[in-house]
C-alpha cells in the first residue's frame, strides 16, 4: 500500500478512469453487438440504425482516447462491411 500522499492520489484517480473507461468499452461492445444482431436477423432496416448508433459510440470513444483511431477506424469498417453485405 502506498504511504506518499500523491501516490494515494494516484491510486484513486486512476480507480475513476479505469471505471469510465470500462464503461465505455461496454457501451462499445453492446453496441456492436445490436448491429451483429440484427445483421444476423438480416433485417437491413435495424442494421442501418444500429450501425449510425455504434459508429457514433465508438467515434465518442475514440474523442474521449479509449480506443486508438486506428482502432476505431477498424471497428467502424468491420461493422459496415457486414451490414453492407446485407441484401434488401
Amino acid at each position: 500500500m502506498a504511504n506518499i500522499k500523491s501516490a494515494k492520489k494516484r491510486i484513486l484517480v486512476n480507480r475513476t478512469k479505469a471505471a469510465r473507461n470500462k464503461s465505455i468499452r461496454s457501451a462499445v461492445k453492446t453496441s456492436i453487438k445490436k448491429v451483429d444482431a440484427a445483421v444476423a436477423a438480416g433485417d437491413k432496416a435495424a442494421a442501418e440504425t444500429a450501425l449510425r448508433e455504434a459508429i457514433s459510440t465508438i467515434s465518442k470513444a475514440t474523442s474521449k482516447g479509449v480506443y486508438h483511431k486506428n482502432n476505431c477506424a477498424r471497428k467502424v469498417s468491420r461493422i459496415s462491411q457486414a451490414v453492407n453485405k446485407l441484401n434488401g
